[in-house]
């Protein structure tokens, strides 16, 4: 029993006992390790050097080096607030405008899965929960296998997402480092042995984190092979029309794999494409065979997201909708968006004429044959940790770096020191 002292409350030796207890629950939980992005953030932060770059985020910068809106977006979001809207709950496979824009987006707005109804589409949170929606539904409902191939390296949130998922996780064979290239004949071999009736994750476009994509003569094999170890497909689209800044050539392996008779998996994400990467708009789409097992699919799918969170978040998703189905505003946004990724493109481009310019006599060629917004340049951890201490300029320790990061401002400054901790 607690007694009153002096304005105090004085605990009895039962209940200091008790609270001994109860703040021993969690003392077996280790401290994890720190996230190899965010930690390169933070030192950037702490570095006083007025010439410091931030080449770790993955987030577009304009060429002064800032966060950049899509005048779209800014467009969108007026529209929204001039129709005073409400704030209710969405369905829980999420807003339908915004669902069927996106499967137009990711198939095309004439494909034969449109138009039979044989796919279904609900809303995720941006790409991730996006994956995971699918990393879900496949552990519950995919009987054939527990493996998911994943290429080797990927994106680092994939190992967690389909592990937390319940699912195994196994990789091929896909970039070669002494090229900076595509590994495509290890990729093949592997996939050739991959067991029939097994999950294999593909990059649509802009592999993340290398940049290199197959060229589209190499995706015809890929497809070929996979439709022969009939292998469940799953596109990770993350950047579709910010690679290459055109919507379709992005999204040509997904639409040519489907035309060969592969019914994928599609998670797409309007992070990096449209600007959005607080809203967390995203989608998850299936194509099945009919438009019966569909409706079959899309039943189990709600039963799933239901526990998960309910439903997915609403004002993104009406930005995206505003912007995918109002024609003079995609119009906009498709200049702006070849607007991001010419910059990126030029910007690489850039970087290898100052090399030159710096006397550099490696060849850095890889650096403009990768797309998107990563490029891995190559450099190891020991001129990495040079590139850190004596220029101020981050990145992880793989050498991959954001293009994005790179302004006509500094890109002379990057070139100078990647010059010097490789000559």
């Amino acid at each position: 029993m607690a007694l009153l002292c002096t304005g105090r409350l004085l605990a009895s030796p039962r209940l200091a006992a008790a609270a001994t207890r109860a703040s021993s629950w969690w003392s077996h939980v280790e401290m994890g390790p720190p996230d190899p992005i965010l930690g390169v953030t933070e030192a950037f932060k702490r570095d006083t050097n007025s010439k410091k770059m931030n080449l770790g985020v993955g987030a577009y910068r304009d060429d002064s080096g800032k966060p950049y809106v899509l005048n779209c977006v800014r467009k969108a979001e007026a529209m929204i607030a001039s129709k005073k809207m409400d704030k209710e709950y969405l369905p829980i496979g999420g807003l339908a405008d915004f669902t069927r824009a996106s499967a137009e987006l990711a198939l095309g707005e004439n494909s034969e899965v449109l138009k039979s109804g044989r796919y279904v589409t609900v809303q995720g949170i941006s790409g991730t929960g996006s994956l995971r929606i699918g990393a879900s539904f496949l552990q519950r409902f995919f009987k054939s296998s527990r493996d998911v191939y994943l290429p080797k390296p990927s994106w680092g949130n994939h190992t967690p997402i389909f592990r937390d998922a319940g699912l195994q996780l196994q990789a091929y064979r896909y970039y070669d480092p002494k090229t900076c290239s595509l590994d495509f004949s290890g990729a093949m071999d592997d996939i050739s042995k991959i067991p029939e009736k097994s999950i294999i994750l593909l990059h649509a476009c802009a592999h993340n984190p290398t940049g290199v994509d197959p060229r589209q003569e190499q995706w015809k094999e890929v497809a070929a092979l996979v439709k022969k170890r009939n292998l469940l497909v799953y596109f990770d689209m993350a950047y579709q029309g910010f690679a290459s800044g055109d919507i379709n050539r992005d999204a040509w392996a997904v639409r040519y794999f489907i035309d060969q008779g592969i019914n994928v998996l599609i998670s797409q994400s309007y992070a990096k494409n449209m600007g959005l990467y607080g809203e967390r708009a995203g989608a998850f789409t299936m194509i099945c065979s009919n438009a019966e097992e569909a409706k079959r699919v899309e039943s189990q799918l709600k039963i799933l997201i239901r526990p998960m969170y309910s439903n997915p978040p609403l004002n993104g998703a009406r930005i995206a909708s505003i912007i995918l189905n109002t024609p003079d505003i995609r119009k906009e946004w498709l200049v702006e968006v070849k607007g991001m990724a010419d910059r990126i493109i030029s910007m690489r481009t850039q970087l290898v004429s100052n090399l030159k310019k710096e006397g550099s006599s490696h060849n850095w060629q890889h650096i403009t044959d990768q797309i998107g917004m990563f490029c891995f340049t190559g450099l190891k951890p020991e001129q990495v940790e040079r590139l850190i201490k004596e220029f101020s300029i981050y990145m992880t320790k793989d050498g991959r770096i954001s293009v994005a990061g790179v302004t006509s401002g500094n890109v002379g400054y990057l070139a100078h020191a990647i010059h010097q901790v490789t000559k």
